[in-house]
């Protein structure tokens, strides 16, 4: 085998040597051939100002970006407010929740009212240790809403997302998320993506964990919002303090934002949330680290007011 190896090797090198001769003194002066590859990354976010209040208006040249504290280049910037939206609900109907079934009803049909346009559509998942596809995505909030309430009065056939006997009981929210963008979100293309949780952030069934879950809304660029329903006697408990932990992070890490249903007005923060993703803006730049090496990168936008507050997920793995 060392023989033919090298006799392979000994007509390779003469090949390439002849090759070299017959070239012409043009072509020997010609720039090798260099491929550079790039790695695009895309950021939805909103801008606040130190009360509240949105910004909007601002334009290309008002950002710069920074990757890892290393300047990037902006190589592209929309004002998002007149894409289509794609949103999903993901709504709690484990046993902790069962009091607050028709709270989430009420709260969800206000919340589509003053979010959901013609343009956009909707698709709602129940979870508790199985995720049931109760409306596909529509652009009809009735159709929705039917199915949230067929769901609350015992109808179990709706498909589910996927398909864990292992589960026994429990509350399987982080796959709840990642399966809602992986098989839904991700069909989304060219359109505005949030999904909208309505629960009190305890788990403990998944299959995946709160990482996997934060990295497939960073993945699909998509936003998380949260609205906590806590019993005002186990607010303070462990599992509560996990539960408020859990959605927090799960929305600051992803451009969102969470609020507490039961000392919150509920129609002031659904008018947050509509007007959050009605004053999107994108930005797109070719990082200067090019290795897909697996590696976390944190992102900061900043604006040239200091005032401002940037909310965007916190950065991406270089997959």
């Amino acid at each position: 085998m060392r023989l033919a190896y090298g006799i392979c090797t000994g007509l390779a090198a003469a090949i390439l040597a002849l090759a070299a001769k017959a070239q012409t003194p043009e072509q020997k002066m010609e720039a090798p051939l260099v491929r550079a590859e790039t790695h695009l990354v895309n950021l939805t976010f909103s801008v606040r100002k130190a009360d509240g209040t949105l910004v909007s208006g601002l334009n290309r040249e008002d950002f710069e970006v920074a990757e890892d504290g290393v300047p990037q280049t902006i190589a592209f910037f929309n004002k998002e407010a007149d894409l289509p939206l794609t949103l999903g609900l993901i709504v709690d109907a484990s046993d902790s929740q069962s009091k607050f079934y028709k709270q989430h009803r009420k709260d969800i049909e206000k919340f589509l009212r003053t979010v959901v346009r013609p343009q956009d559509e909707v698709f709602s998942i129940c979870f508790g240790n199985h995720l049931r596809l109760t409306s596909d995505s529509t652009a009809s909030t009735a159709a929705v809403l039917d199915g949230l309430e067929r769901f609350d009065k015992g109808d179990r056939k709706f498909p589910e997302l996927t398909v864990d006997d292992t589960r026994e009981g429990g509350t399987a929210l982080f796959d709840a998320v990642y399966f809602a963008i992986e098989e839904k979100i991700a069909q989304a293309q060219g359109r505005r993506k949030a999904l909208v949780l309505f629960t009190d952030g305890e788990e403990n069934s998944s299959a995946h964990d709160l990482l996997d879950a934060i990295d497939a809304a960073r993945d699909q660029d998509t936003l998380l919002f949260a609205i906590r329903y806590t019993n005002e006697k186990e607010s303070h408990g462990a599992h509560a303090r996990q539960g408020i932990a859990v959605l927090h992070h799960l929305a600051t890490e992803t451009g969102g934002v969470d609020y507490d249903a039961l000392h919150t007005n509920i129609s002031e923060a659904f008018e947050q949330i509509a007007e959050n993703l009605r004053s999107l803006y994108s930005i797109g730049y070719h990082s200067t680290h090019n290795r897909h090496d697996g590696s976390f990168h944190r992102v900061a936008i900043t604006t040239r007011d200091s005032d401002d507050t940037v909310h965007a997920r916190t950065g991406y793995y270089a997959r």
